[in-house]
């Protein structure tokens, strides 16, 4: 476990990572997490359905709440899966996310590697939403199982309605470790929103709720 002294929270703006040159499908059922029931295990690919899905990093900056010196929040930006952002304090460890404009966010993905980081990686973690740190409100609640690559965390609600979140804020709060790990290691975060028009060679630019429930024909 991290024995060095706390440090300083530390601020970096995100930059946009390059995604795979051939993007594979979105997340399967399988990869998309329902609140408090499915318990996620990773995948080798990022899937990301990128005609679909906008990397949304480069409009956020993020902080973080405790980091090990040479382990801070660049590390969770830099495409590089040989580092990882490492706490260096009390549980839950955060990762905050904060825009200067309210944006739609859809889906969190989240780079863990149980083989090489064991009890430094997290077991369940908590997905929260609002305007800034006073009124933040839990909407995912997800458990990993012994996970092993991108983690795909879906922000999209029960009802056809709910395909994304707007907010200002994200925060992800990893509340515990396997086998009782105190501090925790996370290699990368992706986060992704909604293009402003999601169907191919479509003229027209859907922005509501309503009307993206509505766009294709199935």
């Amino acid at each position: 476990m991290a024995t060095e002294s706390e440090g300083e929270e530390e601020m970096a703006p995100v930059t946009a990572n390059t995604l795979p040159p051939t993007p594979r499908a979105a997340a399967t059922a399988t990869e998309v997490a329902a609140v408090g029931a499915e318990r996620l295990k990773g995948s080798a690919q990022l899937e990301v359905k990128t005609e679909w899905y906008r990397e949304m990093g480069k409009n956020a900056a993020l902080t973080v709440s405790s980091f090990k010196p040479g382990n801070g929040v660049s590390c969770l930006l830099d495409s590089n899966l040989e580092t990882f952002w490492q706490s260096d304090g009390a549980q839950p460890h955060l990762v905050n996310i904060q825009f200067e404009k309210k944006v739609q966010l859809q889906l969190v993905v989240l780079y863990v590697d149980f083989k090489l980081d064991e009890s430094y990686t997290p077991s369940k973690i908590s997905i929260r939403a609002g305007d800034g740190f006073h009124n933040l409100k839990e909407i995912k609640m997800v458990e990993l199982a012994k996970p092993i690559g991108w983690v795909h965390i879906s922000l999209s609600g029960t009802e056809p309605r709910e395909l994304f979140v707007d907010t200002f804020m994200l925060q992800i709060a990893i509340l515990s470790n396997h086998l009782n790990g105190r501090d925790t290691h996370v290699r990368q975060i992706k986060i992704y929103g909604p293009r402003p028009n999601p169907v191919p060679h479509q003229p027209f630019h859907f922005t509501s709720k309503e009307f993206h429930v509505y766009s294709t024909i199935r």
